[in-house]
């Protein structure tokens, strides 16, 4: 990284509005600042289960004015590595989307290669990649969906350091990083990747140029930075929610008085 100071807008005045028990939670911080550099006009995730990630992108649209559209696809069933849950799941996200973010949220409560049709080749801005973490199941994803993403448009993966069961979206990224040149991995929480697709006009950002920028001092910096921003950012969500309350710890005058008594 260059000697110019990086401070996004995550650190600024990022708030989560929803927090649910996710491994998303480390990469919050970038999720807000990706989308703010990019003001995508069509995002799209695949497998959004509580919908951490999913709102995140959707809250960074609706707070830095982004003229654009999020897409949730999810059979909101459940499989073998969430385990099947009950629709309650679903409703408390068709929930928050309708209080939070109507009119720029879809749903769709279908399988992903169902949802294929809905999307235009070369149209979608962000893809999230986020479903069935085997290695097959993450090969047939980026095959089906890759021609959906516009040229210069960013591939989100998931989970690519989970090294779980049978999970493979770190092996497949890893083949990935062999073969495209502007690439990209976190290796803080279950990991994350970040895959740029050649061709087109690339948003540039300060982000984006610290992104794939090829230089090894740099992407480690930039991996540092966004570890510590996940702590940060969960240091400072404790800290308010043990805030103690002002009465309880006014600050007290001379003889024991409350400040301001005479």
């Amino acid at each position: 990284m260059s000697s110019k100071i990086y401070f996004p807008p995550s650190l600024q005045r990022f708030e989560p509005r929803r927090m649910v028990f996710s491994t998303w939670v480390d990469h919050l911080p970038f999720a807000y600042d990706l989308v703010t550099a990019l003001r995508p006009r069509l995002v799209v995730e695949l497998g959004v289960y509580n919908g951490l990630s999913f709102f995140t992108f959707c809250q960074a649209m609706v707070e830095n004015d982004i003229d654009g559209v999020a897409y949730a696809i999810d059979c909101w069933e459940g499989d073998e590595h969430t385990d099947a849950y009950d629709d309650s799941v679903y409703q408390d996200v068709q929930q928050h989307a309708r209080e939070h973010y109507r009119g720029i949220t879809y749903l769709l409560r279908m399988y992903f290669n169902e949802a294929l049709r809905h999307f235009e080749n070369d149209s979608i801005d962000l893809l999230h990649i986020d479903g069935l973490h085997t290695y097959e199941a993450v090969r047939e994803d980026f095959s089906n969906w890759y021609p959906k993403v516009r040229p210069g448009g960013i591939v989100l993966f998931h989970d690519v350091m989970a090294r779980l069961k049978d999970f493979g979206a770190w092996k497949f990224f890893e083949e990935l990083e062999a073969s495209h040149g502007e690439i990209f991995k976190f290796n803080h929480g279950f990991g994350l990747g970040a895959l740029r697709k050649p061709g087109g006009t690339p948003v540039q950002s300060e982000l984006t140029e610290l992104l794939f920028s090829g230089d090894p001092e740099t992407e480690k910096r930039l991996r540092q930075f966004y570890s510590h921003a996940a702590h940060f950012l969960e240091a400072r969500r404790q800290a308010k929610r043990f805030k103690p309350k002002d009465s309880a710890y006014a600050p007290k005058g001379g003889q024991g008085k409350q400040a301001g008594e005479s």
